[in-house]
């Protein structure tokens, strides 16, 4: 077993025997707790086996999303946008509530970080970390 993927197991591991995927879970576990990274490597798990699939075009939105915010993390706007803007493309296949997400609320969200993109240029990592977003799941 790599290092890579024992680490993904272990951030894993406290979701598991959920009514979810416990690798879909994780990523909102990592999220909300602004490890975009290891939010972005946990759901690529998933992602990966389902690419074609019906809902590859989300766990790929998803993952950009994260991936937006680890380019923040590392004051880089211009890929953080362009990602960003990806993440709405893929998440607006979908409708406004899917696998228990509300969807047209991470889009909402999405629009006011590139609309501070836009206005403020790039918020330092610090502002990132005060003000990062959470996302959570409807029951």
């Amino acid at each position: 077993m790599s290092q890579k993927h024992a680490k993904v197991e272990a951030m894993v591991d406290e979701f598991r025997g959920q009514d979810l995927n416990a690798y879909y879970l994780a990523y909102f576990g990592c999220f909300n707790r602004q490890l975009y990274f290891e939010a972005h490597e946990v759901l690529e798990v998933l992602w990966l086996g389902q690419r074609q699939g019906p809902n590859g075009a989300f766990y790929k939105g998803l993952i950009q999303l994260a991936g937006g915010f680890v380019h923040l993390q590392k004051n880089r706007p211009g890929p953080a946008g362009a990602l960003f803007k990806l993440a709405q493309t893929n998440l607006g296949r979908y409708p406004s509530l899917h696998e228990q997400l509300e969807v047209a609320r991470v889009q909402q969200l999405i629009d006011e970080w590139l609309t501070r993109l836009a206005a403020e240029g790039a918020p330092t990592a610090f502002w990132v970390k005060v003000n990062g977003p959470e996302l959570t799941l409807q029951p």
